[in-house]
């Protein structure tokens, strides 16, 4: 039936509803706005009819009751779409569907690879007085020319991870007196936060707090729970994503020992491998002399540590002897400021995304003990 004669039996119909209302008590309006009836083209799309029926009572109050938009016609009856323009739809989302699929992360390109090194001495000692013709750089082999060479002393974006897990609680002293001292050896212009670990990691401090804060909360600190070390380093990489610096590192002060984290070993090792993040350890590490006492993961703690800070070209440093910890605190403080920084453009222009292996050579005349150099093994070249 078409829309059309529809329209015309409703209108029959309320008119015969009321004839039997007299004149004098009855009022039927029946509207319809111009343009929104049916032609014969099909280009309406929506008809409505307002019906207002008013009666009056014996009391003489004037009731009025508007009744809801009759839709008279649908969307599709009124605007029937052609074959074409359905097929134009589903292209159109097809084509989005693609852009949301295909659509990658961009990655930043630059010509220069920048490698922080540090130098130490036999003792365990920074070595800062080298220069530029002192150092070779090669990337898988082949020596690069070194474009740039700095050792300037700038403040840096670090990150402390503090165990606060109960295997810590007999060195707990130790981690506080570390943290003072690394921080009476920091450049004041330092950007800074403390992530606290033990069943899972938490920020407790940042830029936007004072020491004399952080050093309170460590006060009060009761250590307890589970290690989470592993999920602390990555909320440590993710937080320096909105470093204020490019210099970034972590110090981690653990004993190393991990048994409550989310993501594992490799996952992290991959991680740390990949940022532009340095990190340090001090490893609290228990001297028993009965090792047997030991957990898997104490056992294991001191290693770990040692992995994951190797892959970044910093290092781990073993803090058996308790009375020595603040020393070594302010030594990787001094450390983090006093490294080298070699830049160098690569020989090979290929945007593969594959690792390159890197190595650095040190030649220093003069020297009678051997040095110790630490960087980052490698980085993944951009990919198109």
């Amino acid at each position: 039936m078409r829309i059309d004669d529809c329209l015309k039996r409703l209108v029959s119909s309320i008119q015969a509803s009321l004839q039997s209302i007299p004149p004098t008590r009855s009022l039927l309006r029946f509207a319809t706005p111009r343009g929104s009836i049916l032609g014969t083209n099909g280009c309406a799309k929506l008809l409505t009819v307002n019906v207002k029926f008013c009666f009056r009572c014996t009391s003489g109050t004037l009731l009025t009751l508007f009744l809801l938009p009759i839709v008279l016609a649908s969307p599709l009856l009124a605007h029937p779409q052609s074959t074409e323009e359905v097929h134009a739809g589903a292209e159109n989302t097809t084509e989005k569907s693609k852009l949301n699929v295909y659509t990658k992360n961009l990655r930043a390109d630059v010509d220069l690879v920048l490698v922080p090194v540090t130098v130490t001495d036999s003792l365990n000692r920074p070595v800062i007085d080298l220069e530029k013709d002192n150092f070779r750089i090669y990337e898988n082999d082949n020596q690069q020319t070194i474009r740039s060479f700095s050792k300037e002393d700038a403040p840096i974006s670090v990150g402390l991870i503090l165990d606060y897990s109960l295997s810590m609680n007999n060195k707990f002293e130790a981690e506080r007196a570390a943290v003072a001292e690394f921080f009476k050896n920091a450049n004041p212009a330092d950007d800074y936060f403390a992530i606290a670990f033990s069943d899972r990691p938490k920020l407790i401090a940042d830029s936007t707090q004072s020491l004399a804060d952080l050093e309170d909360k460590l006060a009060l600190a009761m250590p307890a729970g589970n290690t989470a070390l592993l999920d602390a380093i990555y909320l440590g990489i993710d937080k320096m994503r909105f470093a204020r610096y490019e210099r970034r590192a972590l110090l981690v002060i653990s004993d190393g020992g991990d048994n409550h984290s989310y993501y594992n070993t490799r996952e992290t090792k991959k991680l740390v491998e990949e940022s532009d993040v340095l990190l340090y350890s001090i490893g609290i590490f228990d001297n028993m002399p009965v090792p047997v006492f030991k957990t898997i993961e104490e056992k294991l703690g001191k290693r770990l540590l040692t992995e994951l800070t190797d892959l970044t070209g910093g290092r781990t440093i073993a803090a058996d002897n308790r009375d020595k910890i603040p020393e070594i605190a302010a030594t990787v403080s001094r450390e983090l400021r006093q490294q080298y920084v070699l830049a160098y453009k690569s020989d090979r222009d290929l945007h593969d995304g594959k690792w390159r292996k890197i190595k650095v050579q040190v030649e220093a005349s003069g020297e009678a003990q051997p040095l110790h150099v630490h960087y980052k093994r490698g980085y993944i070249a951009p990919a198109e």
